[in-house]
């Protein structure tokens, strides 16, 4: 039997047991002695400026890696601070894993330093949420949000413990620590229903134009995802959650052409993806009279806003494997024309956008056009590379034309600032690959202190700033709409020189032709930040189509006009 430990020996063990090989964190006095025991475990902190950045470092670590990121954050503010970071992972549906402290027991509710009930403020966006006062449940109560972390009985997503200093000091009886209790299981994989395996089989291999969407559950199912676009031959999109998880390359992808296929298609297939408002809730003001089917592991990704007349509860990867090998044999009844001119449409837009990106005209100003900025970015890093694109006028720009191998962005949550955290946890986690912040300005503003955090912890990372000095899409709205500026314009600021004072390699640059050279420089010698001056002159897509004027049922003007011409004129 294992001898006892300290509640906060305990969870060092826990931790390493699980294969984590760091925290991210800001050490505080409550949670001190899990701090010292995670080091003396061996597991590498990396401790960061704001706790918001710890809990976003953590579940983009957890993305890269494979397994739920852990944060450690003190108490009070160091938990509210921490609940972006933990809303983030909530909506984006990520494993995260929150660890905090509370004043002793005999303290609880007298007034303590930093007394805050911390599990009632989280419970609201956790999957799971406690206070551990017995010594003895502390590996129990781990391993119980671990596993509610990854969606073992519901959604994956954030949990969070917090743990009185007096029983972080107190003993854990040896029988508590057995290998049985430590050691990491193999993640649960729902299997299949035969029966909906057939129906489904038969609906896609009937239909004339099937269209298939991925989401977040289809990201450990990628090769038979490929596989099942391989056999069917059906046009393919991919959203946020998954974008670069298939190779630009397969004759099946469309993106450029969403709206024709998602407007087209006669049966929708989901595989892990809500139907949220990215997707116009399934509406047929967007879908038309398409069927749906849909594959999902958790309730969300199967049923929300649209039911499918097939709804397949199962890991995605086993779900799509059996499709496949239900339709061995069985010649699919797709209308390859249609789906072969959405994929020649498709290249020929794309073609069109990198030319015009790369002839952008610059603006009054005579600063660049952003789309300048993204095909030399395109050009320096290439088509495998990991891009983490965060902002408001700028990721739009990004999210049409920068190409990426993987790709991480501010998700359905819209949380601003998660680019330099989420860049320099992906870069930690994977630094033999090329990974990039493509960031707005006034994006880059809620974490830049993170560089700092770059640079002591050596991050492979190169930060990339679209500087407009302006909240873009909010100034456009208040010059069309007021016709006055409010509190929208920010100071041209020189964010190269800021990075420099931390040590990073760092340039400004003002002319599109000097782009090239700066980004050679920029990689060899990453961690390294480029500021680059671009217009405000340019109209992003969110601007046109009304995302800062937020209508009632969604927040695009042509989704809600055609979803009130469906419902007959209903407001």
């Amino acid at each position: 039997m294992p001898a006892p430990v300290t509640a906060a020996e305990a969870i060092a063990r826990f931790l390493a047991a699980r294969g984590v090989d760091r925290v991210f964190g800001l050490v505080g006095g409550h949670v001190m002695p899990i701090w010292m025991a995670v080091d003396a475990q061996g597991i590498a902190i990396v401790d960061v400026r704001d706790e918001r950045s710890a809990a976003l470092m953590a579940q983009a670590y957890g993305e890269a890696s494979g397994r739920p990121g852990v944060a450690l954050v003190t108490a009070g503010p160091g938990v509210t601070n921490a609940m972006t970071g933990i809303a983030n992972a909530h909506v984006a549906r990520w494993p995260l894993v929150v660890l905090s402290g509370v004043p002793p027991v005999a303290q609880e509710n007298r007034g303590a330093l930093q007394d805050l009930p911390h599990a009632e403020l989280v419970r609201p966006i956790a999957r799971y949420a406690r206070t551990v006062r017995d010594a003895a449940l502390v590996v129990q109560e781990l391993d119980e949000a671990w596993s509610r972390a990854l969606g073992e009985g519901g959604e994956p997503g954030p949990a969070y413990l917090d743990f009185p200093t007096d029983v972080l000091n107190a003993s854990v009886p040896g029988v508590m620590l057995d290998d049985g209790r430590l050691r990491a299981r193999p993640a649960l994989r729902v299997p299949p229903d035969r029966d909906a395996i057939d129906a489904a089989t038969d609906i896609l291999w009937r239909a004339r134009r099937p269209l298939v969407i991925s989401g977040r559950g289809a990201r450990g199912a990628i090769p038979a995802l490929t596989a099942l676009l391989d056999a069917l031959g059906a046009p393919y999109l991919d959203t946020g959650e998954t974008r670069g998880r298939v190779s630009a390359s397969h004759p099946s992808v469309v993106s450029a052409m969403r709206g024709a296929a998602l407007g087209q298609a006669d049966v929708v297939l989901t595989v892990g993806r809500r139907l949220d408002f990215q997707l116009g809730y399934g509406s047929p003001a967007v879908f038309g009279g398409a069927r749906f089917l849909r594959i999902g592991d958790t309730p969300g990704e199967l049923r929300d806003n649209r039911r499918g007349a097939v709804e397949i509860y199962a890991d995605a990867g086993l779900a799509l494997a059996a499709i496949v090998e239900a339709a061995r044999g069985r010649q699919p009844a797709i209308d390859r024309a249609w789906a072969s001119d959405l994929r020649a449409k498709h290249e020929e837009r794309a073609g069109a956008l990198d030319r015009a990106m790369r002839t952008a005209p610059a603006g009054s100003d005579g600063r660049m056009h952003p789309y300048a900025l993204i095909a030399a970015l395109n050009d320096a890093i290439g088509a495998d590379a990991l891009v983490v694109a965060d902002g408001g006028d700028f990721l739009s720009f990004a999210r049409v034309g920068a190409a990426a191998g993987r790709w991480l962005d501010p998700g359905s949550l819209g949380c601003l600032g998660v680019g330099t955290p989420f860049g320099i946890a992906c870069a930690l986690a994977n630094p033999e690959r090329t990974t990039v912040v493509a960031t707005g300005d006034g994006s880059f503003g809620f974490t830049a202190m993170e560089i700092d955090t770059a640079a002591r912890h050596r991050a492979n990372l190169l930060v990339v700033v679209a500087n407009n000095a302006a909240w873009q899409i909010e100034v456009g709205d208040q010059q069309a709409r007021y016709g006055r500026v409010v509190g929208t314009r920010l100071g041209d600021a020189d964010h190269a020189a800021m990075a420099r004072a931390f040590g990073l390699y760092a340039e400004r640059v003002t002319r599109s032709e000097d782009l090239p050279a700066a980004f050679a420089r920029a990689l060899a010698r990453r961690p390294a930040l480029l500021d680059v001056a671009v217009t405000a002159d340019a109209q992003s897509g969110d601007a046109k189509s009304g995302l800062a004027r937020v209508p009632d049922l969604q927040a695009l003007t042509a989704w809600d006009d055609a979803e009130r011409r469906w419902r007959g004129g209903e407001n």
